[in-house]
């Protein structure tokens, strides 16, 4: 089965304007893009026949192509990455069995996370999208609720039926505990990552469907499939000690950097 990878990158982000140039400082403290970033981690995973970057804008397009990046443009209308992967999958001509939407703010997606998604979605024939879920242990769940209660965004949660097929996923922190966790406890809580692999048919739909009310309260794009009655297919991916974390906020590049240097990652 062949696998395109897609990274969505707009300029006019409403809560980080610019945020695919914005520059992360890694271990051996050289600056790069946060799409540089993301277009090292996609071309990091294996069995993946094309890579493209798929914008709106001119700035992130010149940026892009001046690493070897091949860009495809978009509309200004897509309203969110999933559109512009299907717009974007559309213009290459299709052509191919999955494709994967590797999110622009998820610089320390490890390769293996796309790899056992796409896997996942190739032996589960039921799902038509699948996404990546992580178990949280008790640093990042503790880091989750700090953002909650400072007002802020920080990541998505999901849960999901014993055979991992979704059931919600939301800004809040689900499950619902009274439980403490020190940092390397696990947690019942699983955090989302913001990876996902369509099948070309689910994908096209996509765009013709109205964004459901779940949908517009969340702003989480996924929920649009389930608002519809398609299944999502979380595929519970391992750390191996590794970090995550989404660049949501300005916030978070100190956050992103520190998790770098502590990782080794240049």
């Amino acid at each position: 089965m062949s696998v395109l990878i897609v990274i969505p990158a707009r300029y006019a982000s409403s809560r980080y304007p610019a945020k695919p140039l914005a520059e992360l400082r890694g271990a051996t403290g050289e600056a790069r893009s946060l799409i540089r970033r993301s277009w090292d981690a996609a071309c990091a995973v294996k069995g993946v026949d094309r890579v493209v970057v798929a914008t709106d804008d001119d700035r992130i397009k010149d940026a892009a192509e001046a690493f070897g990046a091949e860009v495809v443009m978009t509309s200004e209308a897509c309203a969110n990455g999933t559109e512009r992967c299907a717009e974007a999958f559309d213009a290459l001509g299709g052509g191919f069995d999955i494709v994967v939407n590797l999110q622009g703010d998820a610089p320390l997606t490890p390769a293996w996370f796309v790899e056992d998604l796409v896997e996942g979605l190739r032996k589960d024939t039921m799902a038509e999208v699948a996404t990546p879920v992580l178990r949280c242990d008790g640093r990042a769940l503790n880091g989750f609720l700090e953002d909650r209660r400072d007002g802020r965004v920080g990541g998505t949660t999901a849960v999901f039926t014993t055979d991992h097929h979704a059931l919600y996923f939301s800004k809040e922190v689900i499950p619902f505990t009274t439980d403490s966790y020190s940092d390397e406890d696990a947690t019942p809580v699983f955090h989302h990552v913001g990876v996902y692999a369509y099948r070309p048919s689910a994908l096209g739909a996509y765009p013709r469907w109205a964004a459901g009310p779940l949908e517009q309260l969340e702003g989480l794009e996924q929920l649009r499939f389930m608002e519809h009655g398609r299944q999502v297919l979380c595929v519970e991916v391992e750390a191996r000690g590794r970090q995550f974390w989404e660049l949501n906020n300005p916030e978070d590049v100190p956050r992103i950097e520190a998790m770098m240097a502590e990782m080794g990652v240049a």
